[in-house]
């Protein structure tokens, strides 16, 4: 597999521009106050889908050809790059299946049909339902997407950093929740072209470490289990082309605890009333659990996304609370 560059990044850009409006990157008075930095959001959360993930299927469905449009295309996904996916082939007239796990995120599965793709439920997590679409779909007829072996996603993805260096040209840190790690991948990209001192920063489920473990490690690494509420980061085992990439473009791996994520989420509800799901409160949590690392910085966090199972709610709301 090829690993993409910057120029894939820019060549991305207008592909992605096309169909999506850049999203907002705000400093929060009240998220600056309670970590002590100059805390802002890069508010993926805005897009379409609620995750930067759309950016990369618009910029991979948007290159295939008439023929592999209609044949289709299909993934796995505990929701955002279902999302994605389904989004950005009803845009280009592609049909679409994606495998989801069974006991998935509710609203997730309700937006992936909503957006006009087939979902098949199978296995009790991402990556089982991985391996049942690998052995049992994959036929060399529709494209198989992967969420994280994809140059074009990677690119594609990677739009979201070159808007956050369109307003701050040298943050300090960039925080960015891994769930395969493109997201990661093509925000660092970007960041060693356009400001190699910015320290890319990627966050993990301390319940889900497999991919903090292979980066770690400098090689694949696979979990039990993955036993965390925030599915955007729920995966047992790393991808091969985001684990490469992520040697040379990630400076630290932070994990955070299911609580953590709990009580970032609410504080981003209480200070900016926007709803995220624990991938996308992550990041804060990370910053807020190593207060002294990033005192007076100018620090970035990607709030990705924002579609979080409402039952979740009360639990967050009460943790919140008692702080």
């Amino acid at each position: 597999m090829r690993i993409p560059t910057f120029q894939d990044v820019q060549e991305a850009l207008p592909r992605v521009r096309q169909v999506l409006a850049p999203t907002p990157l705000y400093e929060w008075p009240g998220l600056s106050q309670l970590t002590g930095a100059n805390f802002y959001l890069k508010h993926e959360n805005h897009q379409p889908v609620g995750a930067f993930k759309v950016r990369g299927g618009i910029n991979l469905v948007s290159t295939l050809s008439e023929e592999e449009r209609a044949a289709g295309i299909m993934g796995c996904s505990t929701g955002n790059h279902g999302q994605s996916l389904a989004y950005a082939a009803r845009k280009f007239g592609a049909k679409c299946t994606i495998v989801v796990p069974k006991n998935n995120n509710p609203d997730k599965v309700r937006a992936i049909k909503l957006l006009g793709a087939e979902i098949i439920e199978a296995g009790e997590d991402f990556d089982e339902a991985k391996q049942y679409l690998e052995q049992k779909l994959v036929d060399g007829k529709r494209r198989y997407i992967h969420s994280a072996n994809e140059p074009l996603l990677i690119a594609g993805v990677g739009t979201q950093a070159i808007e956050i260096f369109e307003t701050l040209k040298t943050p300090d840190v960039i925080l960015v929740p891994v769930g395969m790690g493109s997201g990661v991948c093509g925000t660092g990209i970007v960041a060693r072209h356009l400001s190699p001192t910015t320290e890319i920063i990627a966050v993990g489920a301390a319940n889900a470490p497999a991919n903090q473990l292979s980066w770690k490690a400098g090689m694949l690494q696979t979990t039990e289990s993955a036993d965390t509420w925030a599915e955007g980061v729920a995966t047992r085992s790393g991808a091969e082309l985001t684990q490469e990439i992520m040697k040379s473009v990630v400076d630290d791996f932070l994990l955070v605890s299911e609580d953590e994520m709990r009580i970032a989420a609410y504080h981003i509800l209480k200070e900016t009333h926007n709803l995220a799901e624990g991938a996308g409160a992550a990041a804060l949590a990370a910053v807020l659990n190593n207060k002294t690392r990033f005192q007076g910085k100018t620090v970035v966090a990607i709030l990705s996304g924002g579609n979080l199972n409402l039952a979740e709610l009360p639990e967050i709301l009460r943790l919140g609370s008692e702080q």
